[in-house]
């Protein structure tokens, strides 16, 4: 069982998902956007506090060098009283991070494997946000790229070729560009992936099921969603694609 990033609620999805927290056997980051990481330290903790039942030991995070793992070396100070509480009365050790630094590079390049699964990271280009990653997951039945945060980019794009299912951050930037110009989110949507460039990059790479995800902005019914796939369309991708509500039933599926 692998998870990437740890968003707001995430270990209430895992469970609906039927994920217990022992079952996890790593965590990747993308990179350290509060939206990416917030729900880590309850990841983390959770499973520390349900360990004296499942005995699985602590959970290995794999995360970009930088930002990311200098919040993972901090983001249990806040909660020192309460380990030290559980500590005195049920646990018998504290939560011990096993954290995995790797430093971005623009070629992809492996830092997990375990049973035939590998896992493989490339730096993609969020910037002003540094030390943002792309995954991309093979195994024996498929391969699985997750973007992370990025604009559309060349990285992403050679990471993707010919995988079964590219799960992609999508932002409406070319419908919505004369709307927000000269406002604060002309400035956000230009870090992000425009939703008919994106249409191109997963035609040219011969990706089979793309999942858009991180939708910007969200919308608010199949109307709002049926925008983000006219983008996507009009970019040029003719395979299978799932948009907002369909995307968790896909992921499960």
């Amino acid at each position: 069982m692998l998870q990437f990033d740890a968003g707001r609620g995430t270990v209430l999805r895992l469970t609906e998902a039927g994920v217990g927290l022992h079952e996890l056997t790593a965590l990747f980051v993308t990179h350290a956007h509060s939206d990416h990481v917030i729900g880590l330290p309850d990841v983390v903790l959770g499973r520390w506090i349900q360990d004296h039942v499942w005995q699985t030991g602590p959970l290995d995070l794999h995360l970009p060098a930088g930002a990311a793992a200098e919040f993972a070396a901090r983001m249990l100070d806040p909660y020192a009283a309460d380990i030290a509480l559980r500590l005195e009365h049920v646990q018998e050790a504290p939560p011990e991070l096993r954290p995995h630094a790797f430093a971005c590079a623009s070629e992809p390049r492996e830092i997990w494997s375990r049973d035939g699964v590998a896992v493989e990271a490339v730096a993609v280009h969020h910037e002003p946000v540094p030390d943002a990653v792309a995954y991309r997951v093979r195994t024996p039945d498929g391969t699985v790229v997750i973007s992370g945060d990025t604009r559309v980019c060349e990285e992403v794009e050679v990471l993707s070729r010919n995988a079964d299912v590219l799960v992609h951050e999508a932002c409406r930037t070319t419908a919505l560009r004369a709307a927000v110009a000269g406002t604060p989110f002309e400035k956000i949507f230009a870090y992000h992936a425009d939703t008919v460039a994106l249409g191109g990059l997963a035609m040219r790479a011969g990706v089979g099921h793309l999942m858009l995800t991180h939708l910007i902005p969200a919308p608010d019914d199949e109307a709002g969603e049926g925008a983000f796939e006219q983008d996507v369309r009009l970019g040029g991708y003719t395979g299978t694609l799932a948009v907002g509500r369909d995307l968790m039933t896909a992921t499960i599926g």
